[in-house]
């Protein structure tokens, strides 16, 4: 599927334009804005969750093994 060319993106302009009007738009543009950055928000916070497991994991198999050492030491 190829870009629409400069009179396809015209007419579909138009028919937004004519669909919710020129005081509408900016309201639907708004909301846009602030869906987008919401979800943006939420995938950050998901992957900053996901290190921060990670990272737990990691520290408690280190103090295993470290214990695991220990214990071997002593005996």
């Amino acid at each position: 599927m190829s870009m629409p060319s400069g009179m396809e993106l015209l007419m579909i302009v138009l028919v937004i334009l004519l669909m919710f009007g020129g005081k509408k738009i900016p309201e639907l543009a708004k909301g846009l804005g602030t869906g987008i950055r919401n979800f943006k928000k939420a995938i950050k916070d998901d992957e900053d969750e996901v290190v921060q497991n990670k990272s737990d994991e990691i520290e408690k198999k280190s103090e295993t093994t470290t214990t695991e050492k220990n214990e071997t030491k002593q005996v």
